[in-house]
């Protein structure tokens, strides 16, 4: 085998050695945590879509029964309202003011179901209510996906954001992959640490 022909097995070689190298630095880490970061998120919007869907059921519902209580049925509906209307810009994830206003809106939508659902003790007709109980469990279980989705949510981030800021990471980011950005996460409002109880 002469020179000539030893040239393009030399440069195969080198290419797919360098392809190992460049692959166990981590060059592709940074894409696919951004990636886990993007599907977490999508999950959290999808679980307040789930009960945002769910509340003008459980609004009518308890319309028949408290209509007394019109100051708290109009406090759920304005908050659904205004966590529904909120344009999320493309960049939310790393727009800290826009993340946060939309972490406001829903912890108010929170706060508004806790409210509501505390005045419902005092209707024992309508604790009984099927259509309500249903309504009631569907909005328990959707809580608790919502909890579910930001944990991932958070647990994604902390990833993404441990290794856009650490060695090699922050190494191949500056690099390569200058476009991405600190990502935001949830944070405890005060008003989750109050939310009220609710027995039924």
């Amino acid at each position: 085998m002469g020179r000539r022909q030893l040239r393009p097995l030399v440069y195969l070689f080198v290419s797919v050695v360098a392809l190992i190298v460049l692959q166990g630095c981590g060059i592709n880490r940074l894409p696919t945590l951004d990636e886990q970061v993007k599907a977490a998120w999508s999950e959290v919007l999808n679980q307040y879509q789930r009960r945002t869907d769910l509340i003008p059921n459980l609004v009518e519902t308890v319309k028949g029964y408290a209509k007394q209580e019109q100051q708290v049925l109009t406090q759920v509906v304005e908050a659904r309202a205004k966590a529904t209307q909120m344009q999320l810009p493309p960049d939310i994830l790393s727009n800290p003011e826009k993340f946060h206003e939309f972490e406001q809106n829903q912890g108010a939508l929170t706060g508004a179901l806790g409210r509501l659902l505390v005045v419902t003790e005092n209707y024992p007709a309508l604790k009984s209510n099927q259509n309500f109980l249903a309504l009631q469990s569907q909005l328990e279980g959707t809580e608790n996906r919502i909890a579910v989705a930001r944990r991932d949510y958070i647990l994604a981030v902390q990833a993404y954001n441990t290794e856009l800021r650490t060695f090699p990471g922050r190494f191949v980011a500056a690099i390569l992959y200058s476009n991405l950005k600190v990502r935001e996460t949830f944070s405890i409002s005060d008003q989750a640490k109050q939310a009220p109880t609710v027995k039924f």
